[in-house]
């Protein structure tokens, strides 16, 4: 890879019971097959998730949908319902698929995938979300195959898509 790092020896995912912003169920089997590029994140986040998101959209122009799918998990499953995902990524015009489910589901498969995230109290009970910025690549067999780490250069990872 040339903007990220790939992993001497890809990661197995465990199994996953978790939801697609459709109400479908998102398990394993979702991520075989094809490539993965997933990124965490939730819809009230004010800065990276948009950006990401963004270079997700161009992303995808560049490469077909057959070969890589984006996805965003949500770490703010309490407000992130499916529908609240589906409404935030139409925002981004469409294709991303939007993951969701519960907390300690969530927690789990974020921890398979290397990445963190934590709950910053706010005024008056609200919250943010202080997560992981990089984009988690996903072999056809559902395992870890490797990082881009932010920032993220668009030219150098369509490049590294391309090349699969």
């Amino acid at each position: 890879l040339q903007a990220g790092t790939a992993l001497a020896e890809p990661r197995p995912l465990g199994a996953l019971a978790l939801q697609d912003e459709q109400g479908r169920a998102f398990d394993r089997a979702r991520l075989t097959g094809r490539w993965s590029l997933v990124v965490t994140g939730f819809t009230r986040c004010p800065d990276f998730c948009p950006a990401t998101l963004a270079l997700l959209q161009q992303l995808r122009r560049r490469v077909p949908p057959q070969r890589v799918q984006f996805v965003f998990v949500s770490v703010d499953p309490a407000r992130d319902t499916p529908d609240a995902l589906r409404r935030y990524l139409a925002s981004f015009g469409g294709g991303i698929v939007g993951v969701t489910g519960t907390r300690a589901e969530v927690a789990r498969f974020t921890r398979e995938l290397g990445l963190g995230q934590v709950v910053v109290p706010g005024v008056g009970g609200d919250y943010t979300i202080d997560h992981s910025t990089a984009l988690v690549l996903i072999d056809p067999e559902a395992r870890v195959a490797g990082y881009f780490r932010a920032p993220h250069d668009l030219e150098s990872i369509a490049a590294d898509l391309a090349a699969l």
